[in-house]
């Protein structure tokens, strides 16, 4: 080999080599050039897919490019949360979440076919709110105490609606379930507005949603709201008693977040995280999203990801002690 030929073949490679991270980089800063997918793990009308069209309206303006919901309802949110996990990092296909298929199904499922801590990338905090325990005009109860004794007088008679194993909506019943000795069996459903239509059809009894799902029934007299789950009362509900002031000692969000797949280039997450924070501090946003009964607490993704770890600490002696187990 001549040595002309020698030089050009280095020249070629040294190109070749400086090609690819320069067309990469170039795609970051043209990020986004088509719409994002947003996937949503429950169905159409549930509180995430409510979350994920009204932040997405105003963080769409920021971007320039449309956010295209999806609604993958499944398995709790695992088959969403899969997909997140499972699609290319280059920020077309992000998603909203919940602390079952983020957090508690680490624990709750053998073979969850994805690590929340290693496969996703938090990109934002988004909403807390609180769980409402309501239960069907029918029963005759009126609050905690009256449902405590009656689950008491007649241990497996009765039922409730859930979202899935190891949501805060299956959470906060084996709490009371635990005070109460009684065995009250768990129906899943596969969205929020499914689990309600159970209760109000009389398939079962009682359910644990975030007020989004269950006030327009109460405010309709088919179904009592008896308590809240947070550690404080909600302003828009100031005559609803917390768990706690109905002796179960539980506080807890029925929270949710934006994440995406492990690996998006750094400029790529900091322009998702820059529009949806800001869509999320919008006061328009904020009014839409409070009318809903969610309280938007938007961060870094540092932040994000360190509350996670913070609730799988927090509730991982809760399904351990109740022995929650994916069947």
């Amino acid at each position: 080999m001549t040595q002309r030929r020698k030089l050009l073949i280095a020249i070629a490679a040294t190109s070749a080599a400086v090609a690819v991270p320069w067309t990469a980089a170039l795609a970051q800063a043209d990020y986004p050039n088509k719409p994002i997918r947003m996937l949503v793990p429950f169905g159409p009308g549930s509180t995430p897919d409510v979350f994920a069209r009204t932040v997405s309206e105003q963080a769409s303006k920021t971007l320039g490019q449309s956010i295209v919901i999806e609604n993958r309802a499944g398995a709790g949110g695992n088959v969403a949360t899969n997909m997140m996990a499972k699609a290319a990092p280059d920020g077309y296909t992000i998603g909203v979440s919940i602390t079952g298929p983020l957090v508690n199904n680490t624990l709750i499922y053998d073979n969850l076919p994805y690590d929340p801590f290693k496969d996703l990338q938090p990109i934002t905090f988004g909403v807390h709110q609180g769980n409402v325990l309501a239960v069907s005009s029918t029963l005759g109860v009126n609050n905690m105490k009256e449902l405590m004794a009656l689950l008491r007088a007649n241990p497996g008679k009765y039922n409730y609606a859930s979202v899935g194993v190891g949501t805060l909506s299956q959470l906060s019943m084996e709490a009371i379930k635990a005070l109460t000795n009684s065995f009250v069996v768990q129906v899943p459903y596969a969205s929020s507005p499914a689990a309600v239509m159970s209760v109000l059809q009389g398939d079962t009894h009682m359910v644990s949603l975030a007020p989004l799902a269950v006030m327009p029934q109460v405010q309709a007299g088919k179904m009592k709201a008896i308590a809240v789950s947070t550690a404080k009362r909600l302003p828009q509900l100031p005559d609803v008693p917390t768990f706690r002031e109905s002796g179960v000692a539980l506080d807890g969000s029925a929270w949710i977040g934006i994440v995406g797949p492990a690996g998006m280039p750094p400029a790529v997450l900091a322009k998702l995280n820059q529009a949806f924070v800001g869509a999320m501090r919008d006061p328009a946003t904020v009014a839409k999203l409070r009318a809903q009964y969610m309280e938007p607490e938007p961060g870094t993704p540092e932040q994000f990801a360190a509350y996670m770890q913070g609730e799988r600490a927090k509730w991982g002696p809760v399904i351990k002690r109740a022995g929650i187990k994916a069947e």
